[in-house]
């Protein structure tokens, strides 16, 4: 179960992971609103509206409604794939009797406020796990005191078109090189300006260069009016939402990801995969994939720094391309789709057999 199905980084693990499964486990998907990009990429999906609040009446109908959903189809494993999601599920699941309950943890946690932060610890402690999808994740649960027992760390998956040789969305013109950023634009922790005011330092010296962004969202405006007032004028392409990352990819020479919060970002994995060096802040998850200087760079969270770094890499075809091959090498053996959904597949049958005594093997039915 997760929120939403609209466009970002959670829920297009969900799905991926939701499509991935269907081959070992008979899988329900369900959400708490039924809306987004996605709603029509996972069949069978069902809605459990809370009515817009966790306590409200609403809400407590919609559990009985979901427990009773998990009960008459006999679902063995429920797992929460995100805040709202395991606030609902994870109680309505042990009371409902489901054997294995798991939750997920896809963020460090500093974008939640203290209070759901700690409701959100409170759920987990009656969990069988949580998942985490970076180290640093796990760390910052740990910190707050939750069991290491109950977590492990299975991280984001790739599929396996973003591995495939694609045609660049953008044509490639001689001696022009390109840097870009893939990230919505509905929160500042993005830090979409400070990729502009990088841009605006670095488009003097080197004239060779275009800026890419893509995404959209409620802040494009604000950037665009700052991108005019920085003077990058048709330096820099705003290509709003895209379906076809893989071809914008290859359209690309480096990208850059100036965020102030990350667990596993996505938009670093698809660069590998896409043998695209990244720069990107050194926070969070993102060291757990960039090695710095080998596959990419990590920066302090600072303007001067992201120049320099990326200076380096745009004035050097050699390193580009070694860095970029690395890191798709580093992609394909860690972040395939297959060895992610393995990872799954096996805590849930581990779990299922030490819960239930059982040895959970072939299709299992109906986790959800």
């Amino acid at each position: 179960m997760t929120n939403t199905l609209e466009r970002g980084g959670t829920e297009r693990q969900f799905v991926t992971m939701a499509r991935a499964l269907s081959a070992a486990f008979e899988v329900h998907v369900g959400c708490l609103a039924r809306r987004g990009e996605f709603v029509d990429s996972v069949p069978g999906l069902v809605e459990f509206s809370p009515g817009g609040s966790l306590y409200k009446l609403q809400s407590h109908r919609t559990r009985i409604a979901l427990g009773r959903h998990l009960r008459r189809h006999e679902v063995v494993v429920a797992h929460g794939f995100d805040f709202y999601a395991n606030m609902m599920l994870i109680p309505t699941a042990r009371v409902a009797r489901v054997p294995v309950v798991i939750g997920s943890h896809r963020q460090l946690g500093d974008l939640l406020t203290g209070m759901q932060f700690r409701a959100q610890n409170a759920m987990f402690r009656v969990c069988d796990r949580v998942v985490c999808n970076s180290r640093a994740a796990a760390e910052r649960l740990g910190e707050a005191g939750l069991p290491a027992t109950k977590v492990v760390v299975i991280p984001n998956a790739l599929a396996e078109q973003a591995f495939a040789e694609a045609t660049p969305a953008l044509e490639r013109m001689p001696g022009i090189v390109r840097v870009g950023m893939i990230a919505r634009m509905n929160d500042p922790v993005k830090n979409h300006r400070c990729f502009l005011r990088v841009a605006a330092r670095l488009a003097p010296r080197l004239e060779q260069v275009e800026f890419v962004l893509v995404g959209d969202g409620p802040l494009r405006p604000n950037l665009e009016a700052l991108a005019i007032e920085l003077g990058l004028g048709s330096r820099v392409l705003f290509l709003g939402d895209r379906d076809d990352i893989p071809e914008v990819l290859a359209s690309l020479d480096v990208t850059v990801l100036p965020s102030s919060s990350e667990s596993l970002s996505n938009a670093i994995l698809e660069s590998m995969a896409a043998g695209v060096p990244v720069v990107a802040t050194k926070v969070g998850g993102n060291a757990e994939l960039i090695r710095d200087g080998q596959t990419g760079f990590l920066v302090p969270m600072e303007d001067e720094a992201f120049v320099r770094a990326l200076q380096e890499l745009l004035t050097d075809s050699g390193l580009r391309k070694t860095c970029g091959e690395r890191a798709r090498l580093e992609a394909s053996a860690k972040y395939r789709v297959s060895q992610v959904r393995d990872q799954y597949a096996e805590l849930y049958r581990s779990l299922l057999t030490a819960k239930t005594g059982k040895l959970a093997v072939g299709k299992v039915p109906n986790p959800a």
